[in-house]
C-alpha cells in the first residue's frame, strides 16, 4: 500500500502543475484588483453557456451531452474574458512608464524583428522611438505627446528613406491621447498593415540597419522595455 501511494502524492505535488495554477490565481487576484467587474462578467458567460446547452440539450432530447459541452465552452469563454482583461489591466499600469511602447511591442508575432531599446531618444523630453521590421515594412512607434514627439521620429523617418529608399516606413504613435494608438491595441494594429516585402526582404533589411548601427543618444535612466513589468501596487490602488 505505502508503495501505490508514493507515485500518487508524488503526482498530486507536481511542481509545474502547482505552478501554472498558482500563475493562473495570480493572474486572477491581479485582474480582479484592477478590474473588479472582470469577476461578473465571467460568471455570465460561463452560467449563461450552461443554460444555453441545457436548453438547446432539451430541445433536441440530449441535455446531458450538450450541456457537458455547455460547461467546457463556458469555462474556455471565462479564461479567455480573464486574459482579455488581465491584459487591459496590465497595460494600464505600465501606460505611464518610460518604455511602455516598447513593452507593447513583445505582443507581435513570428516574422517581425523588434528592436528591444528605443532607436531614437530625446534627452530632454525623453520622447522615444521604437522600431519593428516585419512585411509591412519598418514600423516606427512613437512614445511621447502629439505633436512635440512627430519632429523626432521623422528625423528617423528621413534617415531610413535615406539608407532604404525603396522600403515603407509606417509610423504609428503610441498613448491614450486622440491620434493615438492604446497600448493594449498596438501589435494588432501593427499585425493588420498590408505585407509589402517577402520574408527575405525583411531579414535583409533587418541585418542592414543591424549593419548600419544605432544612430541615438545614450537612452534616458529608467528606460528598459525589457526588464518592463506591471506595478502591483498600482493594482492594489496603492
Amino acid at each position: 500500500m505505502a508503495r501505490n501511494a508514493a507515485p500518487k502524492d508524488a503526482k498530486a505535488a507536481d511542481p509545474a502543475k502547482q505552478g501554472r495554477l498558482s500563475q493562473i490565481w495570480a493572474v486572477f487576484k491581479m485582474t480582479r484588483r484592477s478590474d473588479p467587474a472582470v469577476v461578473w462578467l465571467m460568471l455570465l458567460a460561463f452560467v449563461g453557456s450552461i443554460a444555453a446547452g441545457l436548453l438547446i440539450g432539451l430541445l433536441i432530447d440530449h441535455p446531458i451531452y450538450v450541456t457537458v459541452l455547455g460547461v467546457i465552452t463556458g469555462v474556455l469563454l471565462a479564461v479567455l474574458i480573464m486574459g482579455r482583461r488581465a491584459e487591459r489591466a496590465a497595460y494600464s499600469q505600465i501606460s505611464d512608464q518610460k518604455g511602455a511602447a516598447g513593452y507593447a511591442l513583445k505582443g507581435l508575432r513570428r516574422g517581425w524583428n523588434v528592436e528591444e531599446q528605443p532607436i531614437a531618444v530625446d534627452p530632454k523630453t525623453q520622447d522615444l522611438v521604437f522600431r519593428a521590421i516585419g512585411r509591412p515594412g519598418i514600423v516606427l512607434v512613437t512614445e511621447g505627446p502629439l505633436p512635440r514627439v512627430n519632429k523626432l521620429v521623422d528625423l528617423e523617418r528621413k534617415r531610413l528613406n535615406r539608407v532604404l529608399p525603396d522600403v515603407p516606413v509606417v509610423i504609428l504613435n503610441a498613448g491614450a491621447d486622440e491620434g493615438q494608438v492604446p497600448l493594449q491595441k498596438l501589435s494588432r494594429t501593427i499585425m493588420r498593415k498590408r505585407p509589402v516585402l517577402t520574408k527575405a526582404e525583411v531579414s535583409a533589411v533587418a541585418k542592414r540597419l543591424h549593419a548600419l548601427g544605432p544612430a541615438r543618444l545614450p537612452i534616458p535612466k529608467g528606460v528598459d522595455p525589457t526588464r518592463m513589468r506591471p506595478d502591483r501596487r498600482a493594482a492594489k490602488g496603492r
